[in-house]
């Protein structure tokens, strides 16, 4: 799903699925527990935050969730982590299977998270960014009790234009670095990149989240691609000013959040580190996957409780659910 311009800047395909299932069924999809399967892999940083809300909202027993393995083919990615290489539900190898369901020969990018019809095996949507936001308004009928408020109305506007800066210079910020097709547009995604760290660091210096008193989608948002920044985006894209444990104020951040259930508690760096290493062969045509770095400072104690705030505001953290 990516493409160059001509200056040779990395551009994100963002042709998804726009269909969303909500509470009125509008588009066709209404919210019905049981109806519909999270696909994702926790190798990806936007299929992590579906993980992440779905886990802090606690719709485990109302959307199943299938995880696929770390890397990918150029037809799609595989559900090699079950028995006999199928998904358990939907009975199929490949996530592709569900979009061709749908779409015959569809020729668009064949990406997690995917929300599948149990009944139909067919794709309703991988539109990424609303999906999320959907968890948290169109399915809270079914959240758990205490579940907190990731995307609270009277916060709306600050959210929104905070997650959009988030995204165009960190989220995809990172990526537009690593697929540079020039020197020069790999530098002014490297600045970019580093500036908006910095913008954050200044922000956060005096407030525990990025909105608000509690935990938001726009933390969500933030942590996936933190966790992923020294094991992989220092490195193999090239963002290497600085570590972000070198970065103490969004390092101690990003460990707060890590400590968080619902948050550290999803992630897996093995699968993080195979995916990036073994499917990027343009950047790293060995396949060679790095044995570091030492993940061990991720439990180490953050102090961020000074600044107050309520990570679930008058909510209760999850449990730790069989799935994560």
């Amino acid at each position: 799903m990516n493409a160059y311009r001509a200056d040779g800047e990395f551009k994100r395909d963002s042709r998804y699925i726009a269909d969303r299932i909500t509470a009125d069924g509008r588009d066709g999809w209404p919210v019905e527990p049981g109806r519909y399967r999270l696909v994702v892999s926790r190798a990806c940083p936007w299929a992590s935050r579906a993980v992440i809300v779905r886990r802090l909202l606690g719709l485990e027993d109302v959307l199943s969730m299938g995880v696929c393995g770390p890397t990918h083919d150029a037809r799609s990615w595989t559900f090699d982590l079950d028995p006999g290489g199928r998904d358990p539900v939907l009975g199929i190898e490949r996530i592709q299977e569900a979009y061709f369901a749908r779409f015959p020969g569809y020729e668009r990018g064949i990406t997690v998270p995917a929300i599948v019809d149990v009944p139909s095996g067919q794709v309703v949507t991988n539109d990424y960014a609303p999906l999320t936001l959907d968890l948290s308004t169109e399915w809270r009928a079914y959240h758990r009790e205490g579940a907190p408020d990731l995307y609270p109305e009277p916060l709306r506007d600050e959210l929104d234009e905070v997650m959009e800066l988030v995204f165009k210079d960190v989220n995809n910020g990172v990526y537009r670095a690593g697929f540079a097709g020039s020197q020069e547009a790999y530098e002014a995604a490297y600045e970019r990149l580093f500036a908006r760290l910095d913008w954050l660091s200044e922000r956060l210096r005096r407030q525990r989240y990025l909105v608000g008193d509690t935990i938001t989608e726009a933390d969500v948002r933030l942590f996936t691609t933190l966790v992923r920044f020294d094991p992989v985006y220092h490195g193999h894209f090239k963002c290497n000013r600085q570590k972000l444990c070198e970065l103490p104020v969004l390092w101690a951040y990003a460990r707060d959040l890590f400590q968080t259930p619902g948050f550290g508690d999803t992630v897996n760096f093995e699968h993080i580190k195979r995916h990036y290493y073994e499917v990027h062969r343009d950047i790293n045509p060995s396949g060679v996957v790095p044995l570091g770095p030492d993940l061990s400072g991720w439990r180490e104690p953050h102090g961020r409780e000074s600044l107050g705030g309520r990570p679930f505001g008058a909510g209760t953290p999850p449990t730790a659910p069989a799935d994560r």
